[in-house]
C-alpha cells in the first residue's frame, strides 16, 4: 500500500472519537480490558473450560463494559451465563476464514459440518448423559434420510468425521468425557466404547439460530442487513449503523479497501474516529493507506491466520508473495496487464451460488422464490452508477507454477514431502492463503496483485541445516526464517 493521503471525514455516528469506549476503564487497566476484548473477538463462545480456564473469569470481570462496547462500536451482543460468554456477531458477509478444524487441525469438510449439526439435534433428544455408540445410531438415522449424506458405523472414514464432530463440542465443553475414548471407539467401535455427560447451557450456547431454516431460500438470508437490531430508521440511526458497519469491516477483513467498499461507507472508513475507536477498543493499531484501512495484528492475537508464520504453506506463500509483488511493478515491455477486480456483491454473488446449489431441489417455497433471487442479484449490480473502476497487475496461473517450481527447487528441502512432491496442490493452498488475507484476488487464469502484498516485497529466506547429532544422523534440512526487510515500500 502507498503512502497515506490526509483526508478528511463526518465522524462516527455523531459522536466523538473514543467518547465512550472503555469509558469506566481506568488507564492502568485498559490493556487488560483490551485483552478481555481480543479473547471475547477471536473465541465468540467461552466456557470454564474453553478456550483455557482463565478466559472466562477475564471476560466476565469486564462484562459490562464489554457488553456496551461491543454493541455501541460493532453492532455485536454478548450474552452472559454463568458458565458462558457467548459473542452474537452481525453477519455482513459469507466468511470462510473461521472454519471448525478437526483433530488434525484441518477444516472441517462438508461431511463434518453435516455431523456436527446432526450431532447438536440429536443431543437435543437425549437426557443427561449419552454413550458415543448410542449417539452415532442416532446420527446415522437422521443422516440416512440426507441424500448423499449417510454415516456407516463400520467405514472407518465415517466413523473419524463423526468423531472429529464430537470432539469440536467436547473441547467447547458441551460434552464431558465421564469413560472411555472417542479414538479407541472410532477405532474398533466393537471393543471400545465411550460415556459422554450432556452440559445444556453450553449446547444452547453453542446454537443460537436467529432464522427458520424451513424459511431460507438462500444462504444470504443469515446475513444481516440494517443494524444489529435491524431497527435502523432516521437519518441518526442510518449514520450510527453505517459507523459498525464500517468498524466490521476493518475489525474482520485483513484490510479494508476503499475501491471495494460500498459508497455509503467510504466516509466512515475515512474518519479519524474509526481508527481511534478500534485503537482503543483492541489495543491494536490501524494502518491508513491510500488504498484503504488495516487493522495490524502481527501477533495473531484476533485470528487463526498469522503470516507470516510457520510450516510449509505460509513459508512458500511468503516467497511466491514476494516474487508476485516484484512483478507486479514492473515497467516498460514486461509491464502485467491491469484488470479489474471482483467487487464485493459480485464475490458474495458467487459464493451464494456454490452454496446455494447444496440446497434441496424439493419444496414449493424453493421452487417460487428462485427466480425470485436471481432477480434481486441482477437489480443489485444495475442500481445507481457504475464506480470508477479499479484495475490490478495480472499475473497467469502459468507464472504462478513456474515460479513455484523455482521456489521448491531452491528451498524444497525445507518443505513437507507431500506437498513438495505435489505443486498442484501446494500452489492451491498458497493462492488460498494469499486470498484470504486480502494480498490476491483469484480469477480465472491466474491472481490480481492487491495492494497490501507490496507490505511482503523485500522478503529473503534461507534453509538452515540443522547440525547432525549422533543419534539422528540423517535428520534432513529445516525451513528456517524469513525476514520482511522493508515492510512500508
Amino acid at each position: 500500500m502507498s503512502a497515506a493521503r490526509s483526508t478528511s471525514a463526518p465522524g462516527g455516528g455523531g459522536r466523538r472519537a473514543g467518547e465512550r469506549v472503555a469509558e469506566h476503564v481506568s488507564p492502568l487497566e485498559l490493556a487488560d480490558y483490551q485483552k478481555a476484548v481480543r479473547l471475547v473477538l477471536r473465541h465468540p463462545l467461552i466456557t470454564s473450560s474453553y478456550p483455557d480456564r482463565a478466559a472466562l473469569p477475564t471476560v466476565r470481570r469486564w462484562a459490562e463494559q464489554l457488553r456496551t462496547d461491543l454493541m455501541e462500536v460493532l453492532g455485536y451482543r454478548l450474552v452472559t451465563t454463568a458458565d458462558t460468554a457467548r459473542l452474537l456477531r452481525v453477519q455482513d458477509h459469507l466468511d470462510a476464514t473461521r472454519p471448525a478444524v478437526t483433530r488434525a487441525g484441518r477444516p472441517f469438510d462438508r461431511r463434518r459440518y453435516a455431523y456436527l449439526v446432526l450431532t447438536l439435534a440429536a443431543l437435543g433428544r437425549h437426557g443427561a448423559q449419552v454413550a458415543l455408540g448410542e449417539l452415532a445410531d442416532a446420527v446415522a438415522a437422521d443422516a440416512a434420510r440426507i441424500d448423499g449424506l449417510g454415516l456407516d458405523t463400520t467405514r472407518k472414514t465415517d466413523r473419524d468425521a463423526f468423531v472429529d464432530a464430537v470432539t469440536w463440542l467436547t473441547e467447547r465443553g458441551a460434552l464431558a468425557l465421564t469413560d472411555g475414548s472417542a479414538t479407541a471407539w472410532a477405532g474398533d467401535p466393537e471393543r471400545a466404547e465411550a460415556l459422554y455427560d450432556i452440559d445444556r447451557e453450553i449446547l444452547t450456547a453453542v446454537h443460537q439460530p436467529t432464522r427458520v431454516l424451513q424459511h431460507l431460500t438462500s444462504v444470504t438470508g443469515l446475513l444481516d442487513s440494517g443494524s444489529a437490531l435491524g431497527l435502523a430508521t432516521g437519518r441518526h440511526a442510518q449514520r450510527r449503523d453505517q459507523a459498525r458497519r464500517a468498524r466490521r469491516l476493518v475489525l474482520e477483513n485483513p484490510v479494508a479497501y476503499y475501491a471495494d467498499a460500498e459508497a455509503e461507507l467510504l466516509g466512515q472508513l475515512r474518519a479519524p474516529s474509526l481508527a481511534e475507536d478500534l485503537e482503543r477498543l483492541t489495543g491494536l493499531a490501524v494502518e491508513r493507506r491510500a488504498e484503504g484501512v488495516a487493522l495490524v495484528d502481527t501477533s495473531g492475537r484476533l485470528s487463526d491466520i498469522r503470516f507470516p508464520g510457520g510450516g510449509t504453506v505460509a513459508q512458500a506463500a511468503l516467497l511466491l508473495g514476494a516474487r508476485i509483488s516484484e512483478a507486479a511493478r514492473r515497467t516498460g515491455r514486461h509491464v502485467p496487464d491491469l484488470l479489474p477486480a471482483p467487487t464485493a456483491a459480485e464475490r458474495l454473488a458467487a459464493r451464494a451460488r456454490r452454496i446455494d446449489a447444496a440446497l434441496p431441489a424439493r419444496g414449493l417455497l424453493a421452487e417460487l422464490s428462485a427466480p425470485e433471487e436471481e432477480t434481486l442479484y441482477e437489480a443489485a449490480n444495475e442500481e445507481g452508477d457504475e464506480p470508477e473502476e479499479t484495475r490490478y497487475p495480472f499475473v497467469s496461473d502459468s507464472w504462478l507454477r513456474g515460479r513455484l517450481k523455482e521456489i521448491i527447487g531452491e528451498y524444497g528441502k525445507g518443505f513437507a514431502a507431500d506437498l513438495r512432491e505435489d505443486p498442484d496442490r501446494l500452489l492451491a493452498r498458497l493462492l488460498d492463503l494469499l486470498a484470504a488475507l486480502s494480498l490476491v484476488a483469484r480469477v480465472d487464469g491466474g491472481v490480481l496483485v492487491l495492494p497490501l502484498l507490496a507490505r511482503y516485497r523485500g522478503v529473503s529466506a534461507r534453509v538452515k541445516s540443522r547440525v547432525p547429532a549422533p543419534r539422528s544422523a540423517a535428520q534432513t534440512a529445516r525451513f528456517a526464517d524469513d525476514t520482511v526487510k522493508d515492510p512500508t515500500p
